[in-house]
């Protein structure tokens, strides 16, 4: 499975961004899907993952309520829906996979390269 991830940029504190990760490969579908993230001087953190079917999502206890992970697998892509953002959410997002959504909370298969979302003040 190939990764890639798009959709960061500079944004405004208290606005959204919707960040996009499209896989390749003929078994992406039956993949869970992730986001993390890392910010400057930190370690790479969980953000959301989302199961095969996207009926079982798992959410880090900083970002729930504000971002909304979904998938199409029609389309390859997993979505990253961040609302009310703020300063703090500035990092590096990466999307990953692997076979299990509980699991992908903690370790990954397949990661795809990082898309910068910078949040300002």
């Amino acid at each position: 499975v190939q990764l890639q991830a798009s959709g960061g940029g500079l944004v405004q504190a208290g606005s959204s961004r919707r960040v996009v990760c499209t896989g390749s490969g003929r078994t992406y579908s039956y993949y869970a899907m992730g986001w993390f993230r890392q910010a400057p001087g930190k370690e790479r953190e969980f953000v959301a993952t989302i199961n095969w079917s996207g009926s079982v999502t798992y959410y880090a206890d900083s970002v729930k309520g504000r971002f909304t992970i979904s998938r199409d697998n029609a389309a390859n892509t997993v979505y990253l829906q961040m609302n009310s953002l703020k300063p703090e959410d500035t990092a590096v997002y990466y999307c990953a996979a692997n076979n299990n959504v509980a699991r992908l909370k903690y370790a990954a298969d397949y990661w795809g390269q990082g898309t910068q979302v910078t949040v300002s003040s």
